[in-house]
Protein backbone atom coordinates (compact mmCIF):
# COMPACT_ATOMS: atom_id res chain seq x y z
CA UNK A 1 0.00 0.00 0.00
CA UNK A 2 1.10 3.65 -1.18
CA UNK A 3 1.33 5.43 1.96
CA UNK A 4 -1.33 8.35 1.90
CA UNK A 5 0.83 11.67 2.78
CA UNK A 6 -0.28 14.60 4.28
CA UNK A 7 0.44 18.20 1.98
CA UNK A 8 0.88 21.37 3.03
CA UNK A 9 -1.95 22.63 0.77
CA UNK A 10 -4.82 20.36 1.51
CA UNK A 11 -8.10 21.15 -0.46
CA UNK A 12 -10.04 22.92 2.18
CA UNK A 13 -7.28 25.43 1.23
CA UNK A 14 -6.57 25.02 4.95
CA UNK A 15 -3.42 24.62 5.96
CA UNK A 16 -2.22 21.16 8.40
CA UNK A 17 -2.10 21.33 11.98
CA UNK A 18 0.90 22.08 13.39
CA UNK A 19 3.27 18.46 14.91
CA UNK A 20 1.22 17.13 17.73
CA UNK A 21 0.46 14.31 20.11
CA UNK A 22 -3.07 13.66 20.25
CA UNK A 23 -3.72 11.18 23.88
CA UNK A 24 -7.20 9.89 24.63
CA UNK A 25 -7.92 8.84 28.22
CA UNK A 26 -11.51 6.04 26.97
CA UNK A 27 -9.86 5.07 24.18
CA UNK A 28 -11.93 1.57 23.84
CA UNK A 29 -15.19 4.21 24.82
CA UNK A 30 -17.83 4.59 22.66
CA UNK A 31 -17.39 8.02 21.83
CA UNK A 32 -13.82 6.96 20.51
CA UNK A 33 -15.29 4.61 18.14
CA UNK A 34 -18.30 6.72 16.92
CA UNK A 35 -17.07 10.03 17.15
CA UNK A 36 -13.71 10.53 17.35
CA UNK A 37 -12.02 7.81 15.23
CA UNK A 38 -14.40 9.23 12.54
CA UNK A 39 -13.62 12.81 12.62
CA UNK A 40 -9.72 11.63 12.18
CA UNK A 41 -10.71 9.71 9.00
CA UNK A 42 -12.06 12.50 7.34
CA UNK A 43 -9.52 15.20 8.73
CA UNK A 44 -7.20 12.06 7.02
CA UNK A 45 -9.15 12.58 3.69
CA UNK A 46 -9.00 16.74 3.83
CA UNK A 47 -5.23 16.51 4.77
CA UNK A 48 -5.51 18.63 7.58
CA UNK A 49 -3.27 16.62 10.25
CA UNK A 50 0.15 16.64 9.80
CA UNK A 51 2.96 14.83 9.19
CA UNK A 52 4.05 14.62 12.35
CA UNK A 53 1.26 13.21 14.13
CA UNK A 54 1.01 10.38 17.18
CA UNK A 55 -2.05 8.79 18.87
CA UNK A 56 -1.75 7.34 21.89
CA UNK A 57 -4.94 5.37 23.19
CA UNK A 58 -5.16 5.19 26.98
CA UNK A 59 -7.66 2.82 28.61
CA UNK A 60 -7.72 -0.02 31.86
CA UNK A 61 -8.85 -2.70 29.39
CA UNK A 62 -5.87 -4.88 28.49
CA UNK A 63 -4.66 -4.07 25.06
CA UNK A 64 -2.05 -3.49 22.37
CA UNK A 65 -1.32 -1.45 19.48
CA UNK A 66 -2.49 -4.22 16.83
CA UNK A 67 -5.70 -5.50 18.86
CA UNK A 68 -6.47 -1.35 19.28
CA UNK A 69 -6.45 -0.88 15.73
CA UNK A 70 -8.27 -3.66 14.68
CA UNK A 71 -11.41 -3.56 16.83
CA UNK A 72 -11.43 0.45 15.45
CA UNK A 73 -11.04 -0.88 12.36
CA UNK A 74 -13.68 -3.67 12.66
CA UNK A 75 -16.16 -0.31 13.41
CA UNK A 76 -14.83 2.11 11.09
CA UNK A 77 -15.85 -1.16 8.61
CA UNK A 78 -19.52 -1.36 10.23
CA UNK A 79 -19.95 1.94 9.31
CA UNK A 80 -20.03 1.15 6.01
CA UNK A 81 -23.36 -1.19 6.04
CA UNK A 82 -25.04 1.35 8.23
CA UNK A 83 -27.02 4.58 6.93
CA UNK A 84 -28.46 5.40 9.99
CA UNK A 85 -24.66 5.87 11.81
CA UNK A 86 -23.44 9.22 12.89
CA UNK A 87 -20.73 8.45 10.21
CA UNK A 88 -21.13 6.70 6.96
CA UNK A 89 -19.43 6.34 4.03
CA UNK A 90 -19.98 3.53 1.51
CA UNK A 91 -16.65 2.53 1.80
CA UNK A 92 -13.48 3.13 3.63
CA UNK A 93 -10.10 4.50 1.93
CA UNK A 94 -7.56 2.00 2.83
CA UNK A 95 -4.92 4.94 2.55
CA UNK A 96 -6.38 7.27 4.51
CA UNK A 97 -7.61 5.34 7.36
CA UNK A 98 -4.31 3.83 6.99
CA UNK A 99 -2.83 7.09 7.45
CA UNK A 100 -4.46 7.06 11.12
CA UNK A 101 -3.73 3.73 11.85
CA UNK A 102 -0.06 4.24 11.30
CA UNK A 103 -0.02 6.77 13.70
CA UNK A 104 -1.50 5.17 16.51
CA UNK A 105 -0.12 3.27 19.81
CA UNK A 106 -2.03 1.68 22.79
CA UNK A 107 -1.68 2.41 26.62
CA UNK A 108 -3.18 -0.05 29.03
CA UNK A 109 -3.46 1.94 32.28
CA UNK A 110 -5.38 3.10 35.06
CA UNK A 111 -6.19 6.38 35.65
CA UNK A 112 -5.85 7.22 38.86
CA UNK A 113 -2.30 5.70 39.29
CA UNK A 114 0.94 7.88 39.11
CA UNK A 115 2.45 5.44 36.96
CA UNK A 116 0.46 5.74 34.18
CA UNK A 117 1.37 9.61 33.97
CA UNK A 118 4.93 8.20 34.65
CA UNK A 119 4.78 6.19 31.79
CA UNK A 120 3.06 9.03 29.70
CA UNK A 121 6.22 11.58 30.40
CA UNK A 122 8.72 8.93 28.79
CA UNK A 123 6.61 8.43 25.98
CA UNK A 124 5.97 11.88 24.71
CA UNK A 125 9.39 13.42 25.64
CA UNK A 126 10.00 16.96 26.56
CA UNK A 127 9.70 18.51 22.92
CA UNK A 128 6.22 17.16 22.09
CA UNK A 129 3.26 19.59 21.58
CA UNK A 130 0.40 17.31 23.07
CA UNK A 131 -3.97 17.40 23.36
CA UNK A 132 -5.26 15.29 26.52
CA UNK A 133 -8.55 14.71 25.66
CA UNK A 134 -10.89 13.23 28.42
CA UNK A 135 -13.47 11.07 26.39
CA UNK A 136 -14.18 9.54 29.66
CA UNK A 137 -16.83 9.24 32.44
CA UNK A 138 -17.40 12.86 34.26
CA UNK A 139 -16.50 11.87 37.49
CA UNK A 140 -12.51 11.10 35.92
CA UNK A 141 -12.09 14.36 34.68
CA UNK A 142 -11.04 16.03 37.95
CA UNK A 143 -8.79 12.90 38.57
CA UNK A 144 -7.00 12.83 35.45
CA UNK A 145 -6.42 16.89 35.28
CA UNK A 146 -4.78 16.58 38.46
CA UNK A 147 -2.27 13.95 37.81
CA UNK A 148 -1.40 15.25 34.45
CA UNK A 149 -0.60 18.77 36.50
CA UNK A 150 0.96 17.23 39.30
CA UNK A 151 3.30 15.20 36.97
CA UNK A 152 4.07 18.06 34.86
CA UNK A 153 2.38 16.99 32.09
CA UNK A 154 0.63 20.91 31.43
CA UNK A 155 3.46 22.51 31.22
CA UNK A 156 4.52 24.65 28.59
CA UNK A 157 7.37 26.16 27.15
CA UNK A 158 9.73 26.49 24.22
CA UNK A 159 7.02 27.05 21.90
CA UNK A 160 5.49 23.36 22.84
CA UNK A 161 1.47 23.38 23.93
CA UNK A 162 -0.32 21.03 26.42
CA UNK A 163 -3.98 21.14 25.82
CA UNK A 164 -7.04 19.56 27.80
CA UNK A 165 -9.98 19.11 25.75
CA UNK A 166 -13.10 18.17 28.59
CA UNK A 167 -16.42 16.65 27.12
CA UNK A 168 -19.67 17.54 28.44
CA UNK A 169 -21.15 17.13 31.51
CA UNK A 170 -19.54 19.38 33.13
CA UNK A 171 -20.81 19.69 36.05
CA UNK A 172 -24.15 18.74 37.22
CA UNK A 173 -25.53 22.24 38.32
CA UNK A 174 -24.07 25.37 39.44
CA UNK A 175 -21.70 24.57 42.16
CA UNK A 176 -20.24 20.93 40.76
CA UNK A 177 -19.29 23.07 37.54
CA UNK A 178 -17.37 25.82 39.79
CA UNK A 179 -15.81 22.91 41.84
CA UNK A 180 -14.76 21.61 38.66
CA UNK A 181 -13.38 24.97 37.21
CA UNK A 182 -11.32 25.27 40.44
CA UNK A 183 -9.82 22.32 39.97
CA UNK A 184 -8.84 22.40 36.29
CA UNK A 185 -7.27 25.83 37.31
CA UNK A 186 -5.46 24.85 39.86
CA UNK A 187 -3.27 22.56 37.33
CA UNK A 188 -3.16 24.78 34.36
CA UNK A 189 -4.48 28.26 32.73
CA UNK A 190 -7.97 28.66 31.47
CA UNK A 191 -6.39 28.91 27.97
CA UNK A 192 -5.06 25.17 28.15
CA UNK A 193 -8.69 23.75 28.70
CA UNK A 194 -11.14 23.12 25.72
CA UNK A 195 -14.63 22.52 26.99
CA UNK A 196 -16.38 20.90 23.92
CA UNK A 197 -19.64 20.99 23.12
CA UNK A 198 -20.48 18.87 19.43
CA UNK A 199 -23.12 20.85 18.58
CA UNK A 200 -20.89 23.99 17.84
CA UNK A 201 -19.01 21.77 15.22
CA UNK A 202 -21.77 21.55 12.96
CA UNK A 203 -21.51 23.46 9.89
CA UNK A 204 -25.32 25.29 10.06
CA UNK A 205 -24.63 26.07 13.78
CA UNK A 206 -20.94 28.03 12.77
CA UNK A 207 -22.81 29.31 9.87
CA UNK A 208 -25.56 31.52 11.96
CA UNK A 209 -22.74 34.44 12.79
CA UNK A 210 -22.23 34.67 9.37
CA UNK A 211 -25.40 34.78 8.26
CA UNK A 212 -26.47 37.10 11.05
CA UNK A 213 -22.91 39.50 10.69
CA UNK A 214 -22.60 39.30 6.83
CA UNK A 215 -26.38 40.56 5.48
CA UNK A 216 -27.22 43.78 5.86
CA UNK A 217 -31.17 42.37 5.29
CA UNK A 218 -30.45 40.73 8.70
CA UNK A 219 -28.27 42.77 11.24
CA UNK A 220 -30.36 45.86 11.50
CA UNK A 221 -34.22 44.09 12.37
CA UNK A 222 -32.13 41.67 14.83
CA UNK A 223 -33.80 43.39 17.98
CA UNK A 224 -36.62 43.79 19.92
CA UNK A 225 -37.65 47.10 17.90
CA UNK A 226 -38.30 44.25 14.59
CA UNK A 227 -38.62 40.45 16.39
CA UNK A 228 -41.43 39.36 18.36
CA UNK A 229 -39.70 36.16 20.20
CA UNK A 230 -37.32 33.62 19.01
CA UNK A 231 -38.18 30.13 19.55
CA UNK A 232 -35.05 27.20 19.70
CA UNK A 233 -36.10 23.25 19.14
CA UNK A 234 -34.38 20.46 19.58
CA UNK A 235 -36.62 17.50 18.99
CA UNK A 236 -35.54 13.97 19.05
CA UNK A 237 -37.51 11.05 18.17
CA UNK A 238 -35.50 8.25 19.95
CA UNK A 239 -35.81 7.66 23.54
CA UNK A 240 -33.03 7.33 26.13
CA UNK A 241 -32.22 3.46 23.92
CA UNK A 242 -30.02 1.61 26.25
CA UNK A 243 -28.62 4.90 28.00
CA UNK A 244 -30.96 4.32 30.95
CA UNK A 245 -28.00 4.13 33.59
CA UNK A 246 -26.81 7.77 32.76
CA UNK A 247 -30.01 9.29 32.02
CA UNK A 248 -31.80 8.45 35.10
CA UNK A 249 -29.83 10.97 37.39
CA UNK A 250 -28.97 13.18 34.62
CA UNK A 251 -31.99 13.93 32.59
CA UNK A 252 -33.51 16.02 30.07
CA UNK A 253 -32.82 19.83 31.97
CA UNK A 254 -29.35 18.75 32.68
CA UNK A 255 -28.35 16.92 29.32
CA UNK A 256 -29.63 19.15 26.91
CA UNK A 257 -30.39 22.94 28.16
CA UNK A 258 -27.28 25.09 29.74
CA UNK A 259 -24.85 23.38 26.91
CA UNK A 260 -26.43 22.97 23.21
CA UNK A 261 -29.44 24.96 23.57
CA UNK A 262 -27.85 27.85 25.12
CA UNK A 263 -25.20 27.27 22.39
CA UNK A 264 -27.69 27.84 20.18
CA UNK A 265 -29.60 30.67 22.00
CA UNK A 266 -25.40 32.27 21.94
CA UNK A 267 -25.14 32.76 18.56
CA UNK A 268 -28.50 33.94 17.68
CA UNK A 269 -28.69 36.49 20.45
CA UNK A 270 -24.97 37.79 21.19
CA UNK A 271 -23.99 40.71 20.58
CA UNK A 272 -21.30 41.13 17.13
CA UNK A 273 -18.18 40.87 18.27
CA UNK A 274 -15.38 43.66 17.29
CA UNK A 275 -13.49 40.64 15.26
CA UNK A 276 -13.78 36.37 15.10
CA UNK A 277 -11.06 36.66 17.63
CA UNK A 278 -11.44 34.19 19.97
CA UNK A 279 -11.68 35.77 23.32
CA UNK A 280 -14.07 38.66 21.24
CA UNK A 281 -16.47 35.94 20.09
CA UNK A 282 -16.73 34.44 23.81
CA UNK A 283 -16.72 37.12 25.37
CA UNK A 284 -20.07 38.49 23.86
CA UNK A 285 -21.70 34.82 24.48
CA UNK A 286 -20.64 35.32 28.17
CA UNK A 287 -22.25 38.51 27.97
CA UNK A 288 -25.47 37.22 26.97
CA UNK A 289 -25.70 34.38 29.09
CA UNK A 290 -25.23 36.48 31.87
CA UNK A 291 -27.74 38.75 31.02
CA UNK A 292 -30.59 36.18 30.83
CA UNK A 293 -32.61 35.83 33.86
CA UNK A 294 -32.78 33.04 35.98
CA UNK A 295 -35.89 30.64 34.93
CA UNK A 296 -38.29 30.36 37.87
CA UNK A 297 -40.36 27.33 37.96
CA UNK A 298 -43.56 29.26 36.70
CA UNK A 299 -41.69 29.94 33.09
CA UNK A 300 -41.21 26.19 33.02
CA UNK A 301 -42.82 22.34 31.61
CA UNK A 302 -41.25 19.07 32.35
CA UNK A 303 -42.23 15.97 30.97
CA UNK A 304 -41.90 12.11 30.82
CA UNK A 305 -43.22 10.01 27.84
CA UNK A 306 -45.47 7.48 28.17
CA UNK A 307 -46.05 4.17 25.56
CA UNK A 308 -47.07 5.72 22.12
CA UNK A 309 -46.20 5.23 18.68
CA UNK A 310 -43.33 6.26 16.51
CA UNK A 311 -43.72 5.79 12.80
CA UNK A 312 -46.48 3.82 13.28
CA UNK A 313 -44.69 1.46 15.32
CA UNK A 314 -45.82 1.20 19.07
CA UNK A 315 -42.99 2.09 21.62
CA UNK A 316 -42.28 1.89 25.03
CA UNK A 317 -42.66 4.62 27.74
CA UNK A 318 -39.70 5.85 29.78
CA UNK A 319 -40.85 4.16 32.92
CA UNK A 320 -40.44 0.78 30.83
CA UNK A 321 -36.47 1.47 29.35
CA UNK A 322 -33.69 -0.66 30.27
CA UNK A 323 -31.88 0.68 34.09
CA UNK A 324 -34.72 3.17 34.41
CA UNK A 325 -36.80 3.28 37.59
CA UNK A 326 -40.65 2.19 37.54
CA UNK A 327 -41.60 5.42 39.26
CA UNK A 328 -38.98 7.35 38.08
CA UNK A 329 -39.37 11.66 38.23
CA UNK A 330 -36.58 12.33 35.76
CA UNK A 331 -37.64 14.57 32.71
CA UNK A 332 -37.37 13.66 28.95
CA UNK A 333 -39.20 16.90 28.29
CA UNK A 334 -38.27 20.63 29.10
CA UNK A 335 -39.67 24.12 27.68
CA UNK A 336 -38.98 27.25 29.39
CA UNK A 337 -39.16 30.93 28.85
CA UNK A 338 -35.75 32.65 28.64
CA UNK A 339 -35.98 36.45 29.60
CA UNK A 340 -33.18 38.98 29.00
CA UNK A 341 -32.46 42.09 29.89
CA UNK A 342 -29.85 44.11 27.53
CA UNK A 343 -30.50 46.96 25.41
CA UNK A 344 -31.00 44.20 22.50
CA UNK A 345 -33.44 42.09 23.73
CA UNK A 346 -35.39 43.79 26.66
CA UNK A 347 -38.92 42.38 26.58
CA UNK A 348 -38.42 39.92 23.73
CA UNK A 349 -39.06 35.74 24.91
CA UNK A 350 -37.06 33.02 23.89
CA UNK A 351 -38.67 29.99 24.72
CA UNK A 352 -36.47 26.69 24.27
CA UNK A 353 -37.80 23.14 23.80
CA UNK A 354 -36.36 19.71 23.87
CA UNK A 355 -37.19 16.71 24.42
CA UNK A 356 -36.97 12.64 23.42
CA UNK A 357 -39.83 10.57 21.69
CA UNK A 358 -41.28 13.53 19.85
CA UNK A 359 -43.31 13.22 16.66
CA UNK A 360 -40.23 14.21 14.28
CA UNK A 361 -36.81 14.90 14.87
CA UNK A 362 -36.13 18.89 14.19
CA UNK A 363 -33.69 20.91 15.54
CA UNK A 364 -34.15 24.86 14.40
CA UNK A 365 -34.02 28.36 15.53
CA UNK A 366 -37.41 30.22 14.46
CA UNK A 367 -37.11 34.06 14.60
CA UNK A 368 -40.74 35.47 14.17
CA UNK A 369 -41.09 39.11 13.64
CA UNK A 370 -43.94 41.46 14.97
CA UNK A 371 -46.26 41.92 12.28
CA UNK A 372 -46.65 44.99 9.74
CA UNK A 373 -49.72 47.72 10.50
CA UNK A 374 -52.54 46.06 9.79
CA UNK A 375 -54.99 49.21 8.88
CA UNK A 376 -54.38 49.03 4.97
CA UNK A 377 -55.65 45.66 4.57
CA UNK A 378 -59.27 46.49 6.49
CA UNK A 379 -61.36 46.53 3.71
CA UNK A 380 -59.77 43.27 2.32
CA UNK A 381 -60.97 39.78 3.16
CA UNK A 382 -57.69 39.86 4.84
CA UNK A 383 -58.46 38.03 8.22
CA UNK A 384 -54.85 38.07 9.56
CA UNK A 385 -51.38 38.77 8.19
CA UNK A 386 -49.31 35.46 7.92
CA UNK A 387 -46.61 36.30 10.41
CA UNK A 388 -43.28 36.83 9.11
CA UNK A 389 -40.71 34.25 10.52
CA UNK A 390 -36.40 33.03 9.50
CA UNK A 391 -36.08 29.66 10.79
CA UNK A 392 -32.04 29.21 10.36
CA UNK A 393 -32.66 24.82 9.83
CA UNK A 394 -29.73 22.60 11.66
CA UNK A 395 -31.30 18.95 11.69
CA UNK A 396 -31.81 17.32 9.46
CA UNK A 397 -32.06 19.67 7.02
CA UNK A 398 -29.71 22.49 7.04
CA UNK A 399 -30.76 25.56 5.75
CA UNK A 400 -32.97 28.91 6.32
CA UNK A 401 -36.31 29.49 5.06
CA UNK A 402 -37.97 32.64 5.39
CA UNK A 403 -42.13 32.98 5.65
CA UNK A 404 -44.08 36.00 4.73
CA UNK A 405 -47.27 37.23 2.99
CA UNK A 406 -48.05 37.86 -0.62
CA UNK A 407 -50.95 38.40 -3.10
CA UNK A 408 -52.83 35.68 -4.06
CA UNK A 409 -53.64 35.93 -8.08
CA UNK A 410 -56.64 37.35 -9.24
CA UNK A 411 -58.72 40.46 -9.19
CA UNK A 412 -59.03 40.76 -5.27
CA UNK A 413 -56.34 41.93 -2.83
CA UNK A 414 -56.45 38.24 -1.04
CA UNK A 415 -53.22 37.36 1.20
CA UNK A 416 -51.90 34.33 1.47
CA UNK A 417 -48.85 32.77 3.41
CA UNK A 418 -45.56 32.09 1.38
CA UNK A 419 -42.59 30.29 1.73
CA UNK A 420 -39.14 30.24 0.39
CA UNK A 421 -35.83 28.34 1.48
CA UNK A 422 -32.29 27.48 0.83
CA UNK A 423 -30.32 24.10 1.55
CA UNK A 424 -27.14 23.84 1.79
CA UNK A 425 -26.61 20.96 -0.05
CA UNK A 426 -28.29 22.57 -2.92
CA UNK A 427 -25.73 25.27 -2.70
CA UNK A 428 -22.50 23.30 -1.62
CA UNK A 429 -21.03 20.39 -1.31
CA UNK A 430 -22.17 18.02 1.18
CA UNK A 431 -18.97 16.27 3.11
CA UNK A 432 -18.91 13.64 5.30
CA UNK A 433 -18.45 15.14 9.25
CA UNK A 434 -19.79 14.06 12.49
CA UNK A 435 -19.26 17.33 14.42
CA UNK A 436 -16.04 16.80 15.96
CA UNK A 437 -13.53 17.55 12.24
CA UNK A 438 -13.59 21.54 13.09
CA UNK A 439 -13.45 20.98 16.80
CA UNK A 440 -10.27 18.80 16.76
CA UNK A 441 -8.62 20.55 14.30
CA UNK A 442 -9.60 24.36 15.86
CA UNK A 443 -8.11 22.77 19.25
CA UNK A 444 -4.80 21.63 17.66
CA UNK A 445 -4.35 25.05 15.98
CA UNK A 446 -5.22 26.80 19.21
CA UNK A 447 -8.47 28.50 17.48
CA UNK A 448 -10.99 28.32 21.23
CA UNK A 449 -13.65 30.01 19.30
CA UNK A 450 -16.17 27.13 18.84
CA UNK A 451 -15.13 25.94 23.00
CA UNK A 452 -16.65 27.01 25.95
CA UNK A 453 -15.14 29.14 28.70
CA UNK A 454 -15.22 28.93 32.34
CA UNK A 455 -17.80 31.89 33.26
CA UNK A 456 -19.85 31.01 30.36
CA UNK A 457 -20.54 27.22 31.85
CA UNK A 458 -21.09 28.83 35.23
CA UNK A 459 -23.24 31.21 34.09
CA UNK A 460 -25.16 28.96 32.26
CA UNK A 461 -25.68 26.53 35.39
CA UNK A 462 -26.78 29.86 37.15
CA UNK A 463 -30.07 30.37 34.81
CA UNK A 464 -30.95 26.97 35.14
CA UNK A 465 -30.00 26.40 38.59
CA UNK A 466 -33.87 26.70 40.54
CA UNK A 467 -35.34 24.78 37.80
CA UNK A 468 -33.04 22.45 39.52
CA UNK A 469 -33.74 22.79 42.97
CA UNK A 470 -37.39 23.31 42.38
CA UNK A 471 -37.81 19.68 40.53
CA UNK A 472 -36.01 17.73 43.25
CA UNK A 473 -39.99 18.08 44.38
CA UNK A 474 -43.15 16.79 42.38
CA UNK A 475 -43.00 14.29 39.08
CA UNK A 476 -43.10 15.57 35.47
CA UNK A 477 -46.04 16.12 33.11
CA UNK A 478 -46.73 12.66 30.45
CA UNK A 479 -46.56 12.64 27.09
CA UNK A 480 -47.07 10.05 24.63
CA UNK A 481 -44.23 9.21 22.32
CA UNK A 482 -44.65 10.41 19.20
CA UNK A 483 -46.52 13.49 20.30
CA UNK A 484 -45.56 17.22 19.94
CA UNK A 485 -44.58 17.32 23.89
CA UNK A 486 -46.91 17.97 26.99
CA UNK A 487 -50.10 20.26 27.14
CA UNK A 488 -48.03 22.27 29.35
CA UNK A 489 -45.58 23.04 26.88
CA UNK A 490 -48.77 24.83 24.26
CA UNK A 491 -49.80 26.44 27.65
CA UNK A 492 -46.34 28.19 28.31
CA UNK A 493 -46.89 30.07 25.11
CA UNK A 494 -50.91 30.68 25.30
CA UNK A 495 -50.41 32.67 28.29
CA UNK A 496 -48.29 34.92 26.04
CA UNK A 497 -51.13 35.30 23.33
CA UNK A 498 -48.20 32.85 21.11
CA UNK A 499 -47.90 28.73 20.34
CA UNK A 500 -45.28 26.90 18.89
CA UNK A 501 -44.43 26.09 15.53
CA UNK A 502 -45.77 22.48 14.78
CA UNK A 503 -42.71 19.69 14.69
CA UNK A 504 -44.61 18.28 11.71
CA UNK A 505 -46.36 20.27 8.58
Amino acid sequence: MIPFQSDSNSPSGTRPAPPCTLVIFGAGGDLTKRLLMPALYNLSGAHLLPDDFQIIGVDHAQNDDAGWKKALTDTMQGFTKDKTAEFYTPKLDDAQWGYVTSKMSYVPADFDKDETYKGLTEKLGEDRSVVFYFAVAARFFGVIADKLGESGLLKQDGGRFRRVVIEKPFGSDLQSARDLNARLLKQGDESQFYRIDHFLGKETIQSIMAVRFANGMFEPTWRREYIDHVQITAAETIGVEMRGGFYEPTGCLRDMVPNHLFQLFCMIGMEPPNSFDAEAVRTEKAKLVEAAHPVIVEEAVRGQYTAGEEFGQPVKGYREEANVAPDSRTETYVALRLRVDNWRWAGVPFYLRTGKRLGNRRTEIAVHFKPAPYQIFKDTPVDQLAPNIVKLMVDPEQGISTQFSAKVPGPEMKLAKVENSFKYKDFFEEQPNVGYETLLYDCMIGDATLFQRADNIESSWAVVQPLLDAWKEGAPESYAAGSQGPKGADDLLAKDGRKWLPLKE
